[in-house]
């Protein structure tokens, strides 16, 4: 049987990974597509043999602007899938409708699944979806993805339509337009397959610069064709690109008339309503700070603390009572069964000291990341998220950057890497970069254990410590944008901001359980990988050592004295400003950068002692601001595709963290009398408090001006 490929292609935030998920279940894969970074899934269809399927990233139109327009364009010319299943948020047609006019010229099969058809349907909004169907020359089919109706007719078309071939685009734009672009085929590209002339004749018309390089028109033709495009530019006075787009809106309103009808009419819909107070200019950023403070206090005070404390103490402890009788912990009763099949003292160590002893502390804080990660992904499906990202960009723009950098921030919480790669959705190479280097501020999964842990050993499970740990994350992306942006190297025009915001509805378990096991597996896989070799390594590091000056094993050897002591000892003196230049401290922080949660894990092999609450608190700030994990350098590395700005990018974050990190404790110390020689750091935090006053206050230069009034006009 021939494999039948469907390429699923929509708007952001119309339903189009909820419905791949429930198309392939677990029978996906991941990669990236090739030559870019932009992620690339693929799935085979459940219970369809030989049906793939691929996911599009979202875009709103095929020109491109962005790195997703292009690998979606790309895919869909070059790779030319058997059919395309364009979902279709059935909420706002009018703007979901606008790809779908541009899919339909590619000459590949179509089929609009309109989604969200449970909400359309609360709303008391009439579809006729026959209507839509010969209006726009293809299969109209209703679906929710949400409450899984209506998916298998979708596939079932989809598959059915792939089996005719390739289709001819019907519909047509004003007699002017027309005109040219039949001139066009006829000059340049008769020689191509009618399915596909209509497509390349619309590029050619917008002045496309991929299409015309690729199709290599004589300067003869591109001359006669041009004085088509003008003559149509000068009937509608508009240029060429925008006339096609006002086309396309004309005749999304010609599809939709008759055969679309809002009950709600010049009525606020409910989610309106959410909108006219959560998104108040007054009240918004309360209410955000409210909502993420409820996010931090339940996943690391209340619900996930029960859990993270029976692991930790249970669990991987001493161990715990169950019907009135006491189960030692893993460690403890591997080490009763290993002691007595007489087992080696060295191996009993490392597997009770070493893989359980650090791999069961981070293992520990998995319920808290699981709680948080079901909380994050609840705002997300609800629609609050995408709220945020709009809220954010006023306030983004006033130090420089858009809201299009929120949305990276807002995948960095949980991970850092597919944040960063969210970067590339930035068309302003200035924004993208600076974006790149800021993203990681936002504590991710990863730093979730360091938080937890510091809040429980320190300050008594306080909330405060993880809502602040956030709060500062915000805060340094908006210094750090302030500050950089008054440099040449950043200068330039803040991003322009679109993007949709879906009607608020409730995510059902289902999802909800699948985003919240997804992120936690990554996080699960990595302790038993990473942070299982990591374990070991320091394990090895802390009990291998000079004994009378000759290297020996001990579990019971000194840290000074073992040759992890004797490396962290070399750059201890670094961190002593900072209120923690333990060896303890050294080796957790130089961990921290193969990643984040082997901070946790060496505290769980070496003791921890030594901390006061501002030294323990200037540790966390430090950790969560500095370079991040292996994993995401590496992701810097390829975005930023230059190992001067990768560089660059390091040294920021290191040394930004570095002078924070020093103010907290220095300023600390001060405060609470704590005088000697912390005058002098106070001297310094003092000095680096004013420098960065400076720099957000002081008015760019002229020459900054100049470079950003530049790039804007190149921009516009």
């Amino acid at each position: 049987m021939q494999e039948i490929k469907i390429a699923l292609a929509g708007n952001p935030n119309s339903g189009k990974t909820s419905l791949f998920n429930v198309l392939t279940g677990s029978n996906q894969f991941v990669g990236n597509w090739p030559g870019v970074t932009v992620e690339k899934k693929e799935g085979k269809a459940r219970q369809r043999d030989g049906v793939v399927i691929t996911d599009l990233p979202g875009i709103y139109s095929l020109s491109p602007y962005t790195l997703e327009e292009v690998v979606a364009r790309n895919y869909l010319v070059e790779e030319s899938p058997d059919v395309i299943l364009n979902i279709v948020d059935g909420t706002n047609l009018e703007r979901n409708l606008y790809l779908t006019t541009q899919l339909t010229e590619l000459g590949i099969p179509v089929v609009v699944a309109i989604n969200m058809m449970d909400v359309v349907r609360k709303n008391g909004d009439k579809i006729n979806v026959q209507g839509l169907s010969k209006a726009l020359g293809c299969p109209v089919v209703e679906i929710s993805a949400l409450k899984e109706t209506g998916i298998d007719e979708a596939l079932d078309t989809a598959v059915s339509v792939a089996a005719r071939g390739k289709s001819i685009p019907m519909h047509a734009f004003s007699g002017e337009v027309e005109h040219a672009l039949a001139h066009i085929e006829e000059a340049a590209i008769h020689d191509l397959s009618p399915e596909k002339q209509r497509w390349y004749a619309i590029k050619i018309f917008e002045r496309d610069k991929k299409v015309l390089e690729a199709l290599d028109i004589p300067e003869k033709t591109v001359a006669h064709i041009e004085s088509d495009i003008r003559h149509v530019e000068e009937h509608f006075d508009d240029d060429a690109e925008s006339v096609i787009t006002n086309e396309r809106y004309g005749l999304v309103a010609r599809v939709l008339e008759g055969n679309y009808r809002k009950n709600r009419l010049g009525r606020m819909s409910v989610s309106e309503k959410i909108d006219t107070v959560v998104t108040n200019r007054f009240l918004a950023l309360p209410i955000f700070a409210f909502i993420m403070f409820l996010v931090y206090y339940i996943s690391v005070t209340t619900v996930g603390t029960f859990v993270t404390d029976f692991t930790n103490e249970g669990l991987f402890g001493e161990g715990f009572y169950i019907f009135g009788s006491f189960v030692p912990g893993i460690g403890v009763a591997l080490g009763d069964m290993l002691a007595s099949v007489g087992c080696a003292e060295w191996l009993t160590s490392l597997i009770v000291d070493g893989i359980v002893g650090g791999v069961g502390s981070v293992l520990g804080f998995v319920p808290q990341m699981l709680v948080l990660f079901l909380l994050l992904g609840f705002l997300e499906a609800s629609g609050y998220m995408s709220r945020i990202a709009f809220m954010m960009d006023k306030i983004f723009r006033k130090f420089g950057l858009s809201g299009k950098s929120f949305i990276p921030m807002l995948v960095g919480s949980g991970c850092s890497v597919p944040g960063i790669m969210a970067s590339r959705t930035i068309e302003n190479e200035s924004d993208r970069r600076m974006t790149i280097m800021t993203t990681h501020f936002i504590p991710c999964g990863a730093k979730l254990p360091v938080i937890a842990f510091i809040a429980a050993s320190l300050f008594n499970n306080s909330a405060l410590v993880a809502i602040s740990a956030y709060f500062i994350g915000v805060g340094s992306v908006a210094v750090s944008g302030i500050m950089l942006k008054k440099t040449k190297m950043f200068a330039s025009e803040p991003t322009p901001f679109v993007m949709e915001l879906p009607a608020y509805h409730m995510p059902t378990v289902k999802n909800l359980l699948f985003s919240m096991w997804e992120r936690g597996w990554s996080f699960i896989k990595k302790a038993g990988t990473v942070i299982l070799l990591s374990s070991m390594v320091i394990w090895a590091g802390s009990t291998i050592g000079f004994v009378d000056g000759a290297l020996a094993w001990s579990s019971e050897m000194s840290l000074e004295a073992s040759l992890l002591g004797l490396l962290a000892s070399l750059v201890s003196w670094v961190f002593a400003p900072l209120g923690f230049g333990s060896l303890e401290a050294t080796v957790a922080t130089l961990m921290g950068l193969l990643a984040k949660e082997e901070i946790v894990a060496v505290f769980g092999v070496l003791d921890f002692s030594g901390f006061t609450q501002i030294s323990g608190y200037s540790f966390l700030v430090f950790n969560l601001l500095c370079a991040p994990c292996f994993a995401a350098l590496g992701a810097i590395k390829r975005e930023m595709n230059s190992t001067r700005w990768t560089a660059f990018a390091i040294a920021y974050q290191c040394a930004y963290a570095y002078c924070v990190a020093l103010t907290v404790y220095q300023l600390g110390m001060l405060f609470t009398g704590n005088f000697g020689w912390h005058i002098l750091g106070g001297a310094v935090a003092i000095a680096i408090i004013s420098f960065m006053t400076y720099m957000l206050i002081r008015t760019p230069s002229d020459e900054v001006i100049r470079i950003r009034e530049g790039r804007a006009k190149v921009t516009k």
